[in-house]
C-alpha cells in the first residue's frame, strides 16, 4: 500500500474523482465462474470491512516496507539511528524479527469491536513487500513462527491462522492480503545486485531459473493459506508491478517504470487457490482483466457508481501500518465517507494498524463504538443496498434496498449532532410511507416537481438524538 503523506480529512472525501480514473468497464472481466459470482454478490452485500497492516515495522512505528525500497519518495525516507547508509538501514530493520514480540495479540478482542460496529468481513495482511510472513510458511524462516522471532513461543503465534478463525467464527467473510513482490527473498531482489526500485533486480528474462524459482515460492506460499487456514474467500494480492509486461498501461506514472515482464502465471495461481477454495475472488489490483475481481480505489470516493465490484480501502488513521499517536479520523468522518461510498455501489475496507504488543490504539477502539450506535439506527439504509440515481443532492445521499422496496436518504451533519431543518427536500418517487430511522413517527410530506418534501415535526428538529447522518426512509 502507499504511504499516505497529507492528512486525510473531511475534505478528501469530499474531493470528486472523475469517474473515468476508476471505470474500466472496458477492461473489467467478470469471473465467468458461478461461485465466484455468486461470492462477489454476497461479498458487495456486506458494504464494510475491516483492513489491517501488521508486522514487524510496528516496532519503529514507520510506513510499512516501504523504507527499504530504494526509492526517493516522500513515503520511503529512511530515518532514525540507522538512516545514515542504506545497506545498514535494512539489516537493522530485517532484525526487527528477533524483537518482535506482540503479546496482547488477542483476536477476539478485535473481532468483538469489529463486529459492534458493523463490519462484515476483514483483510489481513499475510505478508508485505517486505517479505515477513505473519503466517507459518515453510518457503522461508524470515516470519512471526520463525525460533528467531521471540513470539513464536507463543501458542498463537501463527497469528494469520487465529485472525482468521476468530473472525470466520463471527461470520465474517475473511480474506488473505498478499504482495506478490518479495523484497527478502534473493529470488526477487538477487544479492548480485543492489535493488535499484520497487521492481525485481535483475532480468527475468535473461536468468529464467531464478525467475522460476521465484514463481514456485509464490506459488507454495499462496498455496499454504489455501490449504492450512479454513475457508478463505478473498485473495488480495497486492504489489501490481508484478504483472506480465503486456498488462502495462503506461499511462499510469508508477506503471511506466516496469521495465522486465514480471509474469507469476495468475491463471495457475487462480485456479489452484480455486481448487482449493471454491468461489475464491481474486483481487489482483491494478492488473485489469480476469483475475481483478473487484478494484480498490486507495484512499478515495468515486463522484458516481462504477459498472463493476469495486471497495475503497481507506485509512482509520493517516497511515496504514502503526505510527504512535496517529490523527485518527472522527466517527463522523467514518459514517458519511461509508455513506458516500455506498450510495456509489462499493464498499469500505478501513484499516487499523496493531501496534507492536499486538493491540489497536484505544481510540480505534473509541471510534468503533461511535460507528456501532450508529449503525445500530442506521445500518438498514448500509446493508445489503444499490445505488440509485440521482445518488446524491446536496449533503443529501441516496441507497435503495435490493428488494426496491425502499429507498433511503441520509442527511449528512455540519456538525456531530444531526440538527434536522423544518422541511427536507428528497429526489424521489411518491412513496407510501416516510420514516425517520430511529425515530416510530410517520412523517407528513408532499409531491414538489421531481421528489418529495418532507415536514420533520419541531420536536424532532432539535432533539432527533441522532448524530453524524439522519436516514428518511421511503417505502414502497
Amino acid at each position: 500500500m502507499k504511504k499516505t503523506l497529507t492528512l486525510l480529512v473531511l475534505s478528501l472525501y469530499c474531493t470528486i474523482l472523475m469517474a473515468q480514473k476508476h471505470n474500466v468497464s472496458k477492461q473489467y472481466v467478470p469471473p465467468g465462474d458461478s461461485l465466484v459470482e455468486k461470492k462477489i454478490t454476497e461479498w458487495q452485500d456486506l458494504k464494510f470491512g475491516l483492513f489491517m497492516h501488521w508486522g514487524t515495522y510496528s516496532q519503529w512505528g514507520v510506513v510499512e516496507s516501504w523504507s527499504i525500497c530504494p526509492e526517493d519518495e516522500g513515503w520511503t525516507q529512511r530515518k532514525g539511528p540507522y538512516g545514515a547508509t542504506y545497506n545498514g538501514y535494512k539489516a537493522a530493520y530485517e532484525n526487527l524479527q528477533t524483537t518482535f514480540n506482540p503479546v496482547k495479540f488477542n483476536p477476539e478482542k478485535w473481532v468483538k469491536a469489529a463486529k459492534d460496529a458493523g463490519m462484515k468481513y476483514v483483510i489481513f495482511t499475510t505478508k508485505h513487500h517486505d517479505g515477513f510472513c505473519m503466517f507459518d510458511t515453510k518457503e522461508t524462516d524470515y516470519k512471526i513462527t520463525s525460533t528467531k522471532t521471540p513470539f513464536s513461543s507463543n501458542p498463537r503465534s501463527n497469528v494469520t491462522k487465529e485472525i482468521f478463525n476468530a473472525f470466520r467464527k463471527e461470520n465474517f467473510m475473511v480474506g488473505a492480503y498478499f504482495s506478490k513482490p518479495d523484497w527478502h527473498t534473493e529470488n526477487y531482489w538477487w544479492t548480485y545486485f543492489p535493488p535499484k526500485d520497487r521492481n525485481v533486480n535483475y532480468d527475468p528474462a535473461k536468468y529464467p531459473e531464478r525467475w522460476q524459482k521465484f514463481k514456485d515460492f509464490t506459488y507454495n506460499q499462496i498455496s499454504e493459506l489455501m490449504t492450512g487456514y479454513g475457508k478463505v474467500d478473498i485473495l488480495w494480492l497486492d504489489g501490481g508491478w508484478v504483472r506480465p509486461k503486456s498488462s502495462i498501461d503506461t499511462t499510469i506514472d508508477w506503471q511506466r517504470g516496469i521495465k522486465y515482464d514480471q509474469d507469476i502465471d495468475m491463471p495457475k495461481i487462480a485456479a489452484m487457490g480455486r481448487q482449493k477454495q471454491p468461489g475464491l475472488i481474486v483481487v489482483d489490483r491494478t492488473v485489469s482483466g480476469q483475475y481483478e475481481n473487484y478494484t480498490t480505489p486507495e484512499q478515495e470516493v468515486p463522484e458516481v457508481p462504477l459498472d463493476h465490484p469495486w471497495e475503497s480501502c481507506i485509512t482509520m488513521g493517516n497511515s496504514w501500518s502503526y505510527v504512535p499517536g496517529d490523527n485518527y479520523k472522527s466517527v463522523q468522518q467514518i459514517v458519511q465517507l461509508l455513506v458516500k461510498i455506498v450510495s456509489r455501489g462499493g464498499n469500505l475496507l478501513m484499516n487499523i494498524g496493531p501496534g507492536p504488543d499486538g493491540d489497536w490504539d484505544p481510540v480505534a477502539y473509541e471510534r468503533l463504538q461511535g460507528i456501532s450506535a450508529w449503525m445500530k439506527i442506521n445500518g438498514e439504509g448500509i446493508y445489503s443496498s444499490k445505488s440509485v440515481a440521482p445518488y446524491s443532492t446536496g449533503n443529501i445521499y441516496y441507497t435503495k434496498a435490493k428488494n426496491d422496496k425502499a429507498i433511503y436518504a441520509f442527511m449528512l451533519a455540519d456538525q456531530n449532532k444531526v440538527v434536522l431543518p423544518a422541511t427536507i427536500s428528497v429526489k424521489v418517487n411518491k412513496p407510501k410511507r416516510v420514516t425517520l430511522l430511529g425515530s416510530k413517527q410517520h412523517l407528513k410530506w408532499k409531491q414538489q416537481g421531481d421528489g418529495i418534501v418532507i415536514s420533520i415535526p419541531a420536536g424532532l428538529q432539535q432533539n432527533s438524538g441522532l448524530n453524524e447522518a439522519a436516514c428518511f426512509k421511503m417505502e414502497y
